[in-house]
């Protein structure tokens, strides 16, 4: 991590609200020890995940810088582009431990929490004290209608497997192996989806981004970082999230059997919410400077990007990392959860409008969830 670490006109900045994953930086040389040492899987676990929140800090900042000196054109598509790098990063080693429903759950765990923890803090904490507050619906409505339509075709392979084949997979499935025709049916689905990206790219980048253009509400008041060390730093990050995604893999099985919880819960709660935690932060604290444009880009724009770049990804990437193709077949709790953050995503932007109660109801429907993750 940087050793200059910036400071905020006479304050230093990881004092400040948004200084804090770096706090975190002294868990990156830690967990390298305690794999070096064979530690227990659980504290090396804990170690690693908190070792990932300063490093996709980091990332996420040398990208707003070199965004910034991009222009809204390439700017954007950087910030689209790395934007989900940790999770991505994470789970493409998870996929080559051969943990493909970890990986499924940790995409499904994604969206679901940008959509319900994210964007309901967002709203809850950003409402308090006021008596409502407005984000444009038209931006906002786009995003969210994307997302509606990537969850319908990321969940027809699940569906076929449903009627035509063996059923959907448990909970506690680490990997199953699926026929040729659904691995074929995700196949066609990624494709198309990463088509459906590239032409959402377009459309918010070059035909329509007067509607997305959030990000100038952003601003950094110390001193920008020069392209050099921006790019420096994205590529330190990078190789620091790969170091700490691989410790936090190869740890995964043994903690789920020593702590008695699934590796599903840890693929769609732990691991999602550790892999986003900065970005999530960002969103949060935004909100609470009234500026709910950016924070609902922020949670949906991620999700609409795990469902149609993220996932279709890691399934081409399948076809080369692991044991075989990896088939887009959720389990059960999974299907619903996609299905429920879709429509949920939809209702709450209709009107450009939020409250701290509609947040709280977000809230309330993640926790649940979760609990049932947790009980499945």
């Amino acid at each position: 991590m940087p050793a200059d670490v910036p400071t905020r006109r006479g304050r230093p900045f990881l004092l400040r609200s948004d200084g804090w994953p770096y706090l975190l930086t002294g868990f990156i040389p830690l967990a390298i020890v305690l794999e070096l040492v064979h530690a227990g899987p659980v504290i090396l676990f804990a170690t690693s995940a908190l070792g990932v929140i300063p490093t996709a800090a980091l990332m996420g900042r040398a990208t707003e810088e070199l965004a910034a000196r991009s222009g809204p054109g390439i700017g954007g598509l950087l910030n689209v582009t790395f934007g989900n790098a940790p999770e991505l990063i994470i789970a493409l080693f998870a996929l080559n431990a051969g943990l493909q429903e970890v990986v499924k759950a940790s995409i499904v765990g994604s969206i679901i929490g940008n959509v319900l923890l994210v964007m309901g803090a967002s709203m809850y904490f950003g409402g308090l004290g006021r008596d409502r507050q407005r984000f444009n619906a038209t931006a906002a409505s786009a995003q969210s209608s994307m997302l509606l339509l990537a969850v319908a075709a990321v969940v027809m392979p699940a569906v076929f497997e449903l009627v035509e084949g063996q059923g959907l997979p448990s909970p506690n499935d680490e990997l199953v192996n699926y026929g040729s025709t659904v691995e074929q049916l995700s196949l066609i689905t990624a494709v198309v989806l990463i088509g459906a990206y590239v032409a959402g790219l377009i459309f918010s980048l070059r035909t329509h981004r007067d509607l997305f253009n959030p990000q100038a509400e952003h601003e950094h008041e110390e001193e920008p970082w020069t392209v050099r060390k921006a790019v420096g730093m994205l590529a330190l990050a990078g190789v620091a999230v790969a170091v700490m995604s691989e410790i936090l893999v190869g740890s995964i099985s043994e903690t789920a059997e020593k702590a008695g919880i699934s590796e599903f819960f840890i693929g769609a709660i732990v691991v999602a919410i550790v892999g986003n935690a900065a970005e999530h932060w960002v969103a949060v604290l935004v909100a609470r400077k009234d500026k709910m444009d950016l924070a609902v880009n922020i949670s949906i724009g991620s999700s609409a990007q795990v469902a149609l770049f993220v996932a279709p990804v890691l399934v081409l990437a399948s076809y080369v990392l692991g044991p075989g193709p990896m088939p887009l077949v959720f389990n059960g709790f999974e299907v619903s959860a996609l299905i429920l953050a879709a429509l949920i995503a939809n209702q709450v932007t209709q009107d450009g409008e939020s409250t701290w109660f509609e947040g709280l109801q977000l809230l309330a429907v993640y926790l649940i969830i979760a609990v049932a993750f947790f009980l499945a």
